[in-house]
């Protein structure tokens, strides 16, 4: 009897140390390092299984074998937690670590920047622009987008994106409203955000914003006339852009809604989305007698309380501007 025990025990013996040699290769295979020579990102689609998300990995370089991956991830009990999305996965990383990458959710983060004083129609093409957005949208109102940087994810909406732009807006000039100074010209938020984006246009100069305000502050108080070329531009090219030449005299004489050298008082809308910075300075603008402005030929402006000095000023100006 005993004859026959020694073999059975043996072979059994063999064979589990087969098993465990084999299991030992697997999980060395498993977390080996893999072929990747630098972080390599990979999205992975929503309802995709083991197998696609293991050929996947494959095609992208991260894994050398499919088969590891598969049975890896089954044998861990972390097949149903893998998550679909876009990863970066770093270099050299094993399957067991690309497995930990999926399973973390911690999706590549893509940034979007809307500078202070785009238009919509240009915040639409930066839109339409950036990678990794999916979907249509229509423009937005113009100065309905908070300008700042926005982070999202493959395959987010562009639509989606958007609302979180105008809400981000609507939620900011609410606030800022609630703190604005007394006296205000100004009958409403969205009277607020017309001249803010005056103000943004004018001038990129910081320091400059709340004295600009001031200015035109102290214009629609004293019934005058805004006479900002900015709204000029907006009103010949709807928001398409910068108008890429200087204005005209005839440019000036042009009869439009937003040509504030015609009509007294706001234009009927933004000519772009302002930043925060210029909704304060209207807000809480700089008190100042003053009531003109012109370019100083270094970026910035000159200030003047009278017709007269401000006529001065403007002459330096188109010396400077015609090289006299």
């Amino acid at each position: 009897m005993r004859r026959f025990i020694l073999p059975i025990l043996t072979f059994f013996v063999l064979l589990a140390l087969v098993a465990g040699g084999f299991i030992a290769w697997g999980y060395l295979q498993y977390t080996k390092p893999g072929p990747t020579i630098a972080e390599t990102t990979v999205y992975i689609p929503q309802g995709s299984g083991v197998e696609s998300i293991a050929d996947t990995l494959t095609q992208a370089g991260v894994i050398a074998d499919p088969l590891i991956f598969r049975l890896g991830v089954r044998l861990s009990g972390v097949d149903k937690a893998l998550k679909a999305g876009e990863y970066a996965f770093p270099y050299g990383a094993s399957a067991k670590v690309a497995a930990e990458v999926l399973i973390s959710g911690k999706t590549v983060v893509h940034r979007l920047t809307v500078a202070e004083g785009l238009t919509s129609v240009e915040v639409f093409d930066l839109l339409v622009a950036a990678g990794r957005l999916e979907g249509s949208f229509d423009v937005p109102l113009e100065g309905s987008i908070l300008p700042e940087t926005y982070h999202y994810s493959y395959g987010d909406s562009r639509a989606d994106l958007v609302e979180r732009m105008v809400k981000a807006m609507d939620k900011r000039l609410t606030g800022l409203w609630a703190q604005r100074a007394d006296g205000l010209p100004l009958k409403s938020p969205a009277e607020a955000l017309i001249l803010a984006s005056i103000v943004e246009k004018e001038t990129g100069v910081k320091d400059e914003r709340g004295r600009v305000a001031g200015v035109f502050i102290n214009r629609l108080s004293k019934d005058m006339r805004l006479q900002s070329d900015p709204t000029v531009v907006y009103g010949l090219n709807e928001g398409e852009g910068p108008l890429g030449r200087a204005l005209s005299r005839a440019d000036l004489k042009v009869n439009n809604s937003y040509n504030t050298y015609l009509i007294k008082g706001l234009p009927p809308g933004p000519i772009c989305n302002p930043g925060l910075a210029a909704i304060k300075a209207v807000l809480n603008p700089t008190p100042t007698d003053e009531l003109y402005f012109v370019a100083d030929g270094n970026g910035g402006h000159v200030f003047a309380k009278t017709l007269e000095e401000h006529n001065r000023n403007a002459a330096k100006w188109r010396k400077i501007r015609d090289g006299g």
